[in-house]
């Protein structure tokens, strides 16, 4: 008898899947690389995780430190940033088991989580806004956290409104459930993965964009994806443009992560053409 696929392995697969499936406008995948990123720091990751991803299946330990140890053990590859918000989705949703537990979860988090939270941030190389008063790089953001009594989901609050993935979160993985839906009812595409990617590059300006080139380079994403989906430019253009700006979107792919991991959970069939 085969042994069921565990969390753990969901999660991982679902990292792999995602970054492996090609063509993602803008994104790593196994034909593009960045100068200091590339695909092979993506499969290190997936598999420097493991432990982490294993206690969280196991709920040992709490979401602030679980993140915070993800981000440590994947800093080991040296290629900067690669599942950072991947993790602050998927801990959850392993430590839970549904959906609804792991939002429950993230709504009964605590301070100490929003500071494991802070203590993770500092060891990446995510982009915050120049403006925002809880700076990573402050010395005196965790006093205001604490002085605020900020837990790690007031901390998500805080940062929604310009994070696809803070949002996620505290809106019960609304974009996770959508993704894996998607997956289900693309499989006739030859590559469900690529093209459920696209139909959220269509839908949602990418936050990830936005925090390095501003609102309006991811507005004109998009658009540009909608043009793809209507036919009116090819997948390549948009992915040259994407390539030659430097605008990857990340935020839709941790949350892409998300939902291969839900769909996988739910019987949805990855060994076919599901990465082309």
């Amino acid at each position: 008898m085969i042994p069921e696929i565990s969390r753990t392995e969901r999660a991982q697969l679902a990292m792999t899947l995602e970054v492996c499936a090609w063509n993602k406008p803008g994104n790593i995948d196994r034909c593009h690389d960045y100068p200091d990123t590339k695909l092979q720091h993506f499969l290190a990751s997936v598999i420097f995780c493991r432990p982490v991803l294993e206690k969280a299946e196991q709920n040992i330990g709490s979401i602030g430190t679980l993140i915070k140890e993800a981000t440590i053990l994947t800093g080991r590859h040296k290629g900067g940033n690669t599942h950072f918000g991947a993790f602050i989705l998927l801990i959850p949703l392993l430590m839970g088991g549904t959906i609804q537990e792991a939002y429950r979860l993230v709504k009964e988090s605590t301070i100490d989580d929003a500071l494991e939270f802070y203590d993770a941030f500092a060891h990446t190389a995510v982009r915050v806004r120049e403006s925002d008063e809880l700076d990573i790089n402050d010395p005196q953001a965790k006093e205001e956290l604490k002085s605020r009594g900020m837990t790690f989901f007031d901390v998500m609050k805080y940062s929604s409104p310009h994070d696809l993935v803070a949002k996620e979160i505290i809106s019960g993985f609304p974009l996770t459930r959508y993704t894996a839906d998607l997956l289900f009812s693309s499989h006739n595409d030859k590559c469900q993965i690529s093209q459920v990617f696209l139909t959220l590059l269509s839908e949602y300006p990418d936050t990830f964009i936005a925090k390095k080139f501003g609102s309006h380079a991811s507005e004109k994403v998009r658009d540009m994806a909608i043009m793809v989906k209507k036919g009116s430019m090819t997948l390549e253009e948009l992915d040259n443009y994407c390539l030659m700006n430097g605008y990857n979107p990340g935020s839709l792919a941790d949350i892409m992560i998300s939902g291969i991991y839900i769909a996988l959970g739910e019987g949805w069939q990855w060994d076919h053409d599901c990465i082309q």
